[in-house]
């Protein structure tokens, strides 16, 4: 048993590198793909449906950080071309864009709720996204926690 499990061992341990080897993954980072992703990030905020939740600031640091990469594409060409202080600021370019389009994409998300009327058997169907959800539980919880403040004068 032992050899066993040695020998199989030593077979993964020299196998391995020869495996990844033949399956690395490249990136590739061109302006030409670039460009691409650019035009359609661009339209999908254009449309007004993918990203309907995202806000004026946040679609403005979008295009922003779009900017920049482009700007970066045409000084030098390629990223094999960027100073290591370039990389990393195209690199976080990159994540801002990805966190703030994500989190619009998760609020633009369309929720359906299918309900029925008190006394009535006929079933509605109610669709809204999640952030007009989310701000609807938010301003009634704002609105109980207004009405607990309120002072009735003496006398009521």
């Amino acid at each position: 048993m032992f050899r066993l499990a040695f020998i199989s061992l030593l077979l993964a341990m020299v196998s391995g590198p020869a495996f990844a080897a033949t399956t690395r993954a490249s990136v590739d980072v061109a302006e030409g793909a670039f460009a691409e992703q650019r035009k359609a990030i661009e339209a999908d905020l254009a449309d007004g449906e993918t990203y309907s939740e995202i806000s004026t600031e946040d679609r403005a640091t979008v295009n922003q950080a779009l900017d920049r990469i482009a700007g970066l594409f045409q000084t030098y060409g390629s990223v094999e071309r960027l100073s290591w202080e370039d990389r990393t600021q195209m690199f976080n370019d990159q994540e801002q864009i990805n966190n703030i389009l994500t989190k619009a994409g998760e609020d633009s998300r369309l929720v359906c709720r299918r309900e029925k009327k008190v006394g009535s058997h006929r079933v509605t169907t109610q669709c809204s996204t999640v952030a007009n959800r989310r701000r609807a539980m938010e301003d009634s919880q704002n609105v109980l926690r207004d009405n607990r403040r309120i002072i009735l004068p003496a006398g009521n």
